[in-house]
């Protein structure tokens, strides 16, 4: 192609020189097979890409977002095609990927539209194939190994966490019925929403598995009049979590030890876990099932609220699994009631969630980005950069891909939950303005 011409099949523009020969031939070569993708890919709006070479190629129709990105890596086109994620968010990380005109939110929405374009890149289905050989090892968590996840992603400084969470710490998907709530009321709404589906009256003793900074804990023990016993394997929010529940004057009420669903030998009335299924791992399933059932007393009902996709497996993303969620797997709906099905306990209600996890990173992207020096403070610029990508990448892929947000419902006994659904809104419904926690419209104490 010439300066200044279109491609013949008019999926992009490219202006600069004739493809070279000699050393610069793999760069240019690199660059024009990654161009032959991106004009399939990118399906809206306009995205212009400076290559390392100097050279201008332009791909979409227009119409939504413009980003402007500059590759300086030559290498970086080859990298971006054989696995495209983890080339793209370490790019950004290294800066080897400069956005010049847009935002990085633009520019994976841009990507992410046509999910389906992106999974038939030879790079992502090579890498998908890859990933199924190694199900196993990717996605086995044993105890020590599960410490191990856990650490990677909770034992850095809760500061952090307080730069973009809501005054409770609530770290999954918020509950927005209307879409134009706050963080601070979605993510009320969420607690409330569980508590609908948990049936609680005072006195019943609850186990929240992967409690997290203790805000739901506290939530039920408060307003329900339960007796709590959280679990998580950080040992930064246990501190934090005991913390808060001393200054609460709710010690009496709920307890949080720092222990493995897997060792746990209570008996409860109801067992909630909120966003922490989603670090068990494939093989693990049928372990997670079996341990609620074992905690659960016969009358008893739980709730799992976990990240899935659509898609009829499950897995994990290769940027995601290295720099954010080591160990994560996302599970489809289907295998997850497969193995719920197994442990022999009834599934009893299924609610999926789509778009309100997608809102949900929209606020924690802009309260991150309102809070960028302060985080940069606390790491360095590449580390901001890494979580700006993770936060954008995920709220992309609720909004274009396949991931959800699913809550599912189980007993064991057929009866223990009323004929129809509702229950929930009337319960939620029962709970006025005035009785929400507090601690969502106060700063942390902790």
């Amino acid at each position: 192609m010439s300066n200044g011409e279109t491609s013949h099949d008019q999926r992009y523009e490219h202006q600069g020189g004739r493809t070279g020969r000699g050393r610069l031939a793999p760069a240019r070569a690199g660059m024009w097979l990654l161009a032959r993708s991106l004009g399939h890919l990118v399906r809206t709006g306009r995205l212009t890409v400076f290559d390392p070479l100097g050279e201008t190629w332009r791909f979409g129709p227009g119409g939504g977002p413009s980003v402007s990105i500059r590759l300086t890596d030559r290498a970086l086109p080859a990298r971006l095609l054989a696995n495209p994620s983890l080339a793209l968010g370490e790019a950004y990380m290294d800066g080897t990927l400069r956005i010049e005109a847009g935002t990085l939110r633009d520019l994976l929405s841009i990507c992410m539209t046509e999910i389906d374009a992106v999974d038939a890149l030879p790079g992502r289905r090579l890498t998908r194939w890859l990933d199924g050989f190694r199900t196993r090892s990717l996605h086995h968590n044993p105890i020590r190994r599960s410490h191990a996840n856990v650490a990677h992603h909770y034992d850095i400084s809760t500061d952090l966490y307080d730069l973009f969470l809501d005054a409770d710490r609530q770290y999954s998907c918020a509950y927005f019925p209307t879409g134009d709530e706050t963080l601070e009321e979605a993510q009320t709404l969420k607690k409330r929403h569980i508590a609908a589906k948990l049936l609680l009256r005072p006195g019943l003793e609850v186990l929240d598995i992967g409690s997290g900074w203790g805000g739901l804990g506290m939530e039920l023990a408060r307003q329900h009049g339960a007796r709590v016993t959280g679990l998580s394997l950080s040992a930064e929010q246990i501190a934090a979590a005991r913390d808060r529940a001393a200054q609460s004057g709710l010690s009496d009420q709920v307890a949080f030890e720092q222990r493995d669903y897997r060792e746990e030998r209570g008996q409860y009335d109801r067992v909630v876990s909120v966003g922490m299924f989603e670090h068990v791992g494939r093989s693990g399933f049928d372990a997670f099932f079996a341990a609620l059932q074992r905690v659960l007393r016969p009358d008893g009902v739980a709730l799992v609220h976990a990240i899935g996709t659509k898609a009829p497996r499950g897995g994990s993303d290769p940027w995601i699994r290295k720099y954010i969620f080591p160990g994560g797997y996302l599970p489809s709906l289907s295998e997850t009631i497969a193995a719920a099905e197994r442990s022999g306990m009834w599934v009893t209600d299924v609610e999926v969630l789509r778009l309100h996890y997608a809102e949900t990173l929209r606020h924690w992207s802009e309260r991150f980005a309102q809070e960028r020096e302060a985080a940069r403070k606390l790491y360095d610029e590449r580390f901001c950069r890494m979580w700006e990508f993770y936060l954008a990448a995920c709220e992309m892929a609720f909004r274009n891909g396949r991931l959800m947000v699913f809550q599912i419902q189980l007993a064991k006994r057929r009866d223990s939950v009323p004929l129809t659904r509702d229950y929930i809104a009337e319960t939620e419904a029962g709970q006025t303005a005035g009785n929400m926690s507090s601690d969502t419209h106060t700063r942390r104490a902790s």
